[in-house]
């Protein structure tokens, strides 16, 4: 599973060393710089000696000047904080929305494992895919229950894509050391992940906070030494199962702002007072995890009402015309 750090804004050219050393601990290597205050961070003596080592961190070390060009590939944003915040997406600690994910993620591979097995028999699908027992036309109760266990085990192997498949995409995002994450870019996240602390002393470094959180991620992954499991002796492979394609960040973005343009075009939406009405959108299609093929179907509306709005303005009048 694509995991990656994003730091926004750091001013402390020696914390990027200490996170890439932080990441590479837990196995990471995909960290990207977005704004940071030094345009030569990487190349940076403070940096190098913080990093300890993890120099191949540093090296494939990304710097992008805008927050999207850090979201390509992700499909899931974390974003952290100290304390909960008034507005946004729900806050929870690293462990518990981990348990989470994993959950959904072992669920979702059990499920596709049973469809692959049982697609080709006669029996209804739903019905067996509920009940694993049950024995299946052509086919022994033992035998479901032992493809479930390998989709099971599959699932706990840190290599393993998992149940959301290659196209899956996480990504973890730290603020500044000064200021934090900005409202905007908390907005943009699926969960807010605070780590449980003093609560007369919370402040934690960024690198500390992201040994903390790339632990608890390895953890939920499945750690390290997990060795796969060995295909069963006669077993033949289940089938490949047609997973939908999620649409990373960059591309939720990018249907949002031509959305908000058919908006503002119908009169819906005043962009003089637009309230919080696009981050609540913004949160709807985190929850709703949308396809690629529906962003295209979402902008391909979003298109046709700009056009419909188009046609419905009146013609603009020369006023250089003589009457």
């Amino acid at each position: 599973m694509q995991t990656r750090f994003i730091l926004l804004h750091t001013s402390h050219a020696g914390n990027v060393g200490a996170c890439a050393r932080a990441m590479k601990t837990m196995g990471f290597d995909d960290l990207v710089l977005v704004a940071p205050r030094w345009a030569n961070v990487l190349r940076r003596e403070e940096t190098i000696q913080r990093a300890s080592g993890a120099l191949d961190v540093l090296e494939k070390c990304r710097i992008v000047a805008t927050l999207d060009e850090a979201l390509d590939g992700l499909t899931h944003l974390c974003a952290t904080a100290m304390t909960p915040r008034d507005f946004g997406p729900p806050t929870t600690t690293p462990r518990e929305h981990f348990e989470m994910l994993s959950k959904q993620e072992l669920l979702a591979h059990v499920q596709q494992a049973q469809t692959a097995y049982l697609a080709p028999k006669l029996a209804p699908v739903g019905l067996l895919a509920a009940a694993p027992g049950l024995p299946a036309q052509g086919g022994t109760a033992r035998r479901g229950v032992d493809s479930g266990n390998a989709a099971a085990c599959k699932a706990s192997d840190p290599r393993s894509g998992g149940a959301w498949g290659p196209q899956t995409g996480v990504g973890f995002l730290f603020g500044s050391e000064r200021f934090g994450m900005r409202n905007e870019d908390v907005y943009r996240c699926h969960v807010c992940l605070s780590i449980p602390s003093n609560p007369q002393f919370g402040s934690l470094n960024i690198g500390a906070a992201i040994q903390v959180i790339a632990y608890e991620w390895r953890l939920a992954l499945g750690g390290f030494g997990a060795a796969p499991l060995a295909p069963v002796a006669g077993q033949a492979a289940a089938a490949p199962v047609n997973v939908p394609v999620l649409a990373d960040a960059r591309q939720v973005a990018g249907m949002l702002t031509h959305l908000e343009q058919s908006l503002v075009a119908l009169g819906f939406l005043d962009p003089a007072a637009p309230k919080k009405l696009m981050p609540r959108l913004n949160a709807l299609f985190n929850r709703a995890a949308v396809t690629q093929e529906e962003i295209h179907i979402l902008r391909g509306i979003a298109k046709a009402v700009l056009l419909q709005a188009a046609q419905k303005s009146p013609p603009a009048v020369d006023e250089s015309a003589s009457v």
